[in-house]
This record gives C-alpha cells, sequence and structure tokens, in this order.
C-alpha cells in the first residue's frame, strides 16, 4: 500500500502543475500580461508585428498598384520604428489584455457567440505615430472599430469544458499529490527508503515535466501554418512557459536534495558503545577482603 501511495503521487506530481499553471497561471490576466510584457522588446515579435501590422495597412490604404511599391516599404520601416517606442509597450499590454479578458469572459459565460476584440485604439496610435514620421498616406489610414475575430463560436463549447476541468484539477491533483506521498510515508515500514523514493519520484517527475515542455515546443512549432513566424511564435512559447520550466528544474532540485539527505542520514546515527557491567576479579578489594575472613574464620586442627 505504501508503495502505492507514493507511485500514485509521483505520477501526479507532474500533472498537477501542469493544470495548476493553466488554471492559475494563465487564466489571471494580470499575470498574463506580465508574462507577455517583455516579449514586446523581443526582436522577432517586434519584426513580426511590425510586418503583419504592415500588410494591414497597405491592404486599407487606397493607393495605386504602382504605387504600392514603394509606400510598402515606408510603410513597414515606420511601422518597426513604432515598435521601438514606450507607445508600442502600451499598446501591446493594452492589446494582450483586451483579448485575455474576452476570452476568459467567454470561457466563463454561457454565450455562444464569437470571441472579438477591437483593436482600432491601436490602429490609431500607430497612424499617428505614422503621420509624425510624415509617411505619405498616413493620414488617410482609417481608424475603424473593426472586431477581430479571437475564437470562433463553434470551439468555445469544448474549451469552456477544458477550461472547467483544469480549474478543478489545478487544485485538487496537487493536493492530491501531497496527501498520496504523506500517507505512503508514513505507512512505510521503513520510512527513510519511502522518503527516498518520494523523492526520486518527485526529481524524475519534475525532469519529465521539463522533457514534455521541450517536445511540446517542438510539436508546437512544427504545426504552425507557414505563413506564422516561427521565431516570434517560439518567443511566445518561450514566455508562456517559462513558469513550468522553473517548477521542473525545482522539482528535480528538491528530489535529489532531499534523496541524498535521506541516503546521508543513515550514516549520521551511529550506534553508542555498550558498557558492560563492571564483574569482580581475584585482585578486587572485596573478593580479597572475603577471603581474608573466610581464612580466619576456618578451625585450626
Amino acid at each position: 500500500m505504501s508503495a502505492l501511495l507514493i507511485a500514485l503521487s509521483c505520477l501526479l506530481l507532474p500533472f498537477g502543475a501542469l493544470a495548476a499553471w493553466a488554471a492559475y497561471g494563465l487564466a489571471d490576466t494580470g499575470r498574463y500580461v506580465s508574462t507577455m510584457a517583455p516579449l514586446a522588446d523581443d526582436p522577432d515579435v517586434r519584426d513580426a508585428v511590425a510586418d503583419t501590422v504592415g500588410d494591414g495597412i497597405m491592404r486599407e490604404v487606397d493607393v495605386g498598384r504602382p504605387m504600392r511599391g514603394t509606400v510598402a516599404p515606408f510603410v513597414r520601416e515606420a511601422v518597426r520604428s513604432f515598435t521601438q517606442t514606450r507607445a508600442f509597450r502600451l499598446a501591446w499590454d493594452a492589446g494582450n489584455r483586451a483579448t485575455h479578458d474576452a476570452v476568459l469572459s467567454a470561457l466563463q459565460d454561457e454565450r455562444e457567440e464569437s470571441v472579438t476584440v477591437d483593436l482600432a485604439p491601436v490602429t490609431a496610435q500607430v497612424r499617428d505615430q505614422l503621420a509624425e514620421d510624415h509617411v505619405p498616406f498616413a493620414a488617410r489610414i482609417p481608424v475603424q472599430h473593426t472586431a477581430v475575430a479571437v475564437l470562433p463560436a463553434a470551439e468555445l463549447d469544448q474549451l469552456r469544458k477544458g477550461f472547467h476541468v483544469l480549474e478543478v484539477a489545478g487544485f485538487w491533483l496537487p493536493v492530491s499529490a501531497v496527501v498520496f506521498a504523506v500517507c505512503g510515508i508514513a505507512l512505510a515500514v521503513h520510512r527513510r527508503r519511502a522518503v527516498t523514493a518520494t523523492a526520486l519520484g518527485t526529481a524524475l517527475g519534475g525532469a519529465l515535466l521539463g522533457l514534455a515542455l521541450t517536445v511540446g515546443r517542438r510539436l508546437t512549432l512544427a504545426d504552425l501554418p507557414s505563413d506564422v513566424p516561427h521565431p516570434a511564435a517560439a518567443a511566445v512559447y518561450d514566455a508562456l512557459t517559462s513558469t513550468l520550466r522553473t517548477v521542473s528544474w525545482l522539482l528535480l532540485a528538491l528530489g535529489l536534495t532531499v534523496a541524498a539527505l535521506a541516503w546521508l542520514s543513515r550514516y549520521s546515527r551511529r550506534p553508542s558503545p555498550v558498557h558492560e557491567p563492571a564483574s569482580d576479579t581475584p585482585d578486587s578489594p572485596s573478593l580479597s577482603a572475603d577471603s581474608q575472613n573466610s581464612d580466619q574464620n576456618m578451625p585450626v586442627t
């Protein structure tokens, strides 16, 4: 029974860490925005934003085809310059917050509507920056409150069920892992061995979690469409999973440390020497006295 409980604890630990990360990390808007904020300074993300926004602006600008090849490089360069400003970082945070709020509200509600985000404020900031840089036709860029689809309504029901499962698993899986570990150690006949096995299982779970993140990164990038910039997508994946990578290293280090301490503790308790009671010898005073008394009491023949 003890071995079964310890095995269940070590098996549930990496899944509990993954569920808790999804339920309490990704589902928190403030943490999500803080996690995504450093990407505003990532060169790959800036290039991807510049190309995407630049192409979108060129589709909205009403210029002739001959002028398009001349204006497009200026527009993209102006957008790249804009990505290095404080206004872009503010727009980046505002866009991520608006997108996360919209998705989270859709997952928590029961409405069967597509998730959309209005990015008109971001477009307005880009237009104003382009106008300040004297880019041709920048003032003609329209700023309309256009709803940008984030999640289609057909996928909401499945995502909502998965989100509710994560909310429950994110709390109970880590708690169950801890309870199973404590009960398994308490029921063990050799508790030092049980502690060592639990620690090694924890370290193995951390290593498997890190391996899963590496494999998941490769599979995620391999499944992306060809028009999605892979370097930028890799930067986003690394930012979102940075907490999980830290947890995997902590589990590995904690498990190995506890296992080493449990192994060394067997040598710290050395048996104390056993003191045998002193026995009487022929040379002891009491024996000599008894011998003298016996000699004096013997009859003389």
